[in-house]
């Protein structure tokens, strides 16, 4: 059985500075598009069954950069839609919410690009890539360029783990791999936040 290798998009301004990015299409800053082309000769070493990406700009450069091709965009694979908090850090979202943590506290609604979205609705867009994913995972190794808070849930759902427990991991550095595999039947982190 192959492994899912997890891509988070290179850095972009918003990354940089903290800034929740969400459906918002922020480029590649020119260090983001030097570690995208980095990724190119690890997984290069990994013939792949197929590749998918959120649809949004920053993952679908990533992946060019990256070398992948045949790359499937696929819209369960946008980031979380943080409503009213989109374009502010924590920091700016703690001045009016005290003690505001995105996963027990979530996201308040915004306008209409960005309604907001809830943590079992990210969820289950996540467990609808993992069904789509895990026959594809038969054939070998599959590739997916997506986004940091997307890819700490989905990690866990593909441990079965309630959405919730994404707080344990790690936020993965832009332009990072991890990847994760099954051994029998039990799945697993086999790594994290690779540079």
């Amino acid at each position: 059985m192959g492994e899912l290798i997890l891509i988070r998009h290179g850095q972009t301004e918003w990354s940089l500075s903290g800034r929740h990015a969400g459906r918002t299409d922020i480029p590649l800053t020119d260090a983001g598009e030097a570690v995208a082309k980095s990724l190119a000769p690890r997984l290069a070493r990994r013939p792949l069954t197929a590749v998918f990406s959120s649809p949004l700009g920053r993952a679908v450069r990533t992946a060019e950069l990256a070398g992948l091709t045949g790359v499937r965009p696929d819209a369960d694979l946008i980031e979380w839609d943080y409503g009213g908090y989109e374009g502010l850090t924590a920091a700016q979202i703690q001045e009016t919410r005290p003690g505001w943590d995105l996963w027990r506290d979530g996201v308040i609604p915004g306008d209409a690009a960005h309604p907001g979205e809830k943590l079992q609705q990210v969820a289950a867009r996540t467990d609808a890539v993992l069904d789509r994913i895990r026959p594809l995972l038969d054939d070998g190794d599959v590739a997916i360029v997506a986004h940091g808070h997307l890819a700490r849930v989905l990690t866990v759902r593909w441990l079965g783990l309630d959405a919730s427990a994404a707080r344990l991991l790690g936020h993965p550095h832009p332009g990072t791999l991890s990847f994760l595999a099954t051994e029998g039947e039990q799945p697993f982190i086999a790594s994290w936040n690779v540079p």
